[in-house]
């Protein structure tokens, strides 16, 4: 069960790593820093969308509009943290100590 523990915080981290590239990234093609004509640095781009869209859709529907500012990364990246350091922890010590 720990094993399954740690596979479970090995993909929280692999996505928060994901939503900060994501980031970025959004924020290097906002500044013109880098071109979405590049076939590569779009091909990224899409698949970044299509892997973190998903779990932004449901928090874009709770959050209201605040135009073109998105705080739905911050939202997921708090939940990912609560999750990550206070969640998975608790279930392991659990499991560590049941007679506790």
């Amino acid at each position: 069960m720990l094993a399954l523990l740690q596979i479970v915080q090995l993909l929280l981290n692999l996505v928060w790593w994901v939503i900060m590239i994501q980031a970025v990234m959004s924020w290097l093609i906002a500044f013109n820093i880098i071109n979405t004509q590049s076939n590569v640095v779009r091909s990224v781009w899409e698949a970044l969308q299509r892997i973190t869209e998903p779990l932004y859709r449901p928090i874009r529907r709770i959050l209201p509009d605040f135009g073109t500012l998105d705080l739905s990364p911050l939202v997921v990246l708090l939940i990912l943290y609560i999750l990550t350091n206070i969640v998975v922890p608790n279930i392991a010590q659990s499991l560590l100590a049941p007679g506790l």
